[in-house]
């Protein structure tokens, strides 16, 4: 049970984040500082708000859950998102000082492959954090009303008001500031949290005999190694440059601080799946009667003393707050940055002054989280459309963001038919397949190996034909300026 102290543990935390993200906001003057807070951040803190942003009731409660059911070798399919995190760190990081202009997506996107791929990627990557955001308020009314006496419907009200008021008054600097606090008492508290209830249970030995004995075999998944490289290999690909975290790459303060904050987040989040799981086979081993989705929770409940259980429900609220500021921030960007700017000045060519902007953003963070929020409590299907849009964030931009960062040469032709088949091919899995998958494999991880074969054909297709047409008009240039020859020569 929670005891007043940690009820007064809990109010005093979210008071904290609520005032350190309102005082955040004080001096915006434009979008820019709003979407990227002047590139001001450290490599730390760059760790520090990205681990905070990608540990998501997913990662936690989710790994958890699973882990509870089937074991510890199924948090290893996790590591994909590891390894993801690491190729970013080392490959497109240190690419991104020719980016440092960049405010969204769709800025970098636009410099490629012009200003209707701008509209799409700012359109995909709004449902996309939609999406991510409505299954965290869900999840916030899930942790209020276990935690506090709160039913969930308050929950959602009284934890997404406050992460909906500081991010839209204070964009990216309150997001940020707050990671950091959240970062701070989740990646203590969870470990803590954990050794509490191995304590619990009577030490390790007492853990491994009450729990089934290959649960804690890394090489056990409870399914086909199909399956896990089908796992692995969506995590790898699923949130890879996502909106929230190529916004992550352009507010440190440097390339150099940009690559040694992702890396550090990859090399912390390994430990972290696994820890998150060993809490799922705790609660295993302290009532193995219980649901599953509830497995951090009753650990939490059952096997931290009083303080140290306050505080680790601040650490389980931190979780989901920390998500949800970041995907609420990052689908206000790209709606107003990406959409609606872009369409504006195309339709009336003309632009607004910084303040109208700055006040136009903050309204729409402001409309984006009040709506995620009546769609959760409303209308409980629509978390499944948003979450079906996010296998078209992978399959249609993933491949070209790639690309463009790593300044290969890509055509627009070749973009846009790409993305149009990656689309179908996921659409007919989705309507043809079982539960999203086609022999096995998720329809994220096919539409983009279609998407990147159609990209590849494509692009050498359109470079052959590029080189022919070069070579015609030289020749003819040649005739008509035979100092032309003499310039070559030279």
């Amino acid at each position: 049970m929670i005891s007043t102290v940690d009820y007064y543990i809990i109010a005093v935390y979210l008071f904290v984040i609520f005032w350190v993200g309102l005082t955040a906001g004080k001096g915006l003057k434009n979008i820019k500082d709003y979407a990227v807070a002047n590139r001001s951040f450290s490599a730390p803190v760059l760790f520090a708000t990205l681990s905070a942003s990608f540990i998501g009731g997913g990662f936690s409660f989710g790994n958890a859950d699973t882990v509870f059911s089937s074991g510890i070798g199924v948090a290893t399919t996790l590591w994909g998102f590891s390894l993801m995190l690491f190729l970013v760190g080392w490959f497109i990081a240190p690419r991104t000082e020719a980016f440092r202009h960049c405010i969204s997506v769709g800025d970098i996107v636009e410099e490629k492959l012009g200003l209707g791929a701008r509209v799409l990627s700012g359109a995909l990557g709004t449902l996309v954090c939609m999406g991510v955001l409505g299954a965290q308020v869900g999840a916030m009314g899930a942790v209020f009303a276990l935690f506090t006496p709160l039913t969930f419907v308050e929950g959602v009200l009284v934890g997404c008001g406050i992460v909906i008021v500081y991010t839209s008054v204070g964009g990216m600097k309150a997001v940020v500031l707050t990671d950091v606090i959240q970062f701070l008492l989740l990646v203590v508290l969870i470990p803590v949290t954990l050794l509490f209830g191995i304590e619990y249970v009577g030490g390790w030995d007492a853990l491994e005999r009450r729990i089934p004995e290959h649960f804690l075999e890394i090489t056990h998944v409870g399914f086909s190694p199909l399956t896990w490289l089908s796992l692995f290999l969506t995590f790898l690909i699923g949130e890879t440059l996502v909106p929230p975290y190529v916004q992550r790459l352009l507010i440190a303060k440097s390339v150099k601080a940009t690559q040694q904050g992702t890396i550090w987040s990859a090399l912390l989040s390994v430990p972290f799946f696994l820890i998150t799981g060993l809490m799922g086979l705790t609660a295993l081993a302290i009532d193995p009667n219980i649901p599953s989705n509830l497995a951090m929770p009753t650990l939490i409940s059952v096997a931290a003393p009083v303080v140290v259980k306050g505080l680790a429900c601040a650490a389980i609220i931190s979780i989901v707050m920390s998500s949800a500021d970041s995907f609420l921030n990052a689908a206000s960007v790209c709606l107003m940055e990406d959409v609606i700017k872009p369409l504006r000045q195309k339709a009336y060519t003309f632009e607004t002054n910084a303040k109208t902007d700055l006040y136009l953003i903050q309204f729409l963070t402001l409309f984006i989280g009040i709506g995620s929020v009546f769609l959760a409590l409303k209308i409980h299907n629509v978390l499944d459309v948003l979450r079906f849009s996010y296998n078209f964030w992978a399959p249609i931009m993933l491949v070209s963001l790639v690309m463009i960062f790593m300044r290969r040469q890509l055509f627009p032709r070749a973009f846009w038919i790409g993305a149009f088949v990656a689309s179908l091919s996921v659409s007919l899995i989705f309507m043809l397949g079982k539960n999203g998958k086609f022999c096995g494999m998720d329809a994220v991880v096919i539409g983009t190996a279609v998407n990147a074969v159609t990209i590849f054909v494509l692009n050498t297709f359109e470079k052959h034909r590029f080189h022919q047409s070069l070579a015609q008009v030289l020749p003819e240039a040649n005739k008509t300026n035979p100092a032309s020859s003499l310039t070559k020569g030279k």
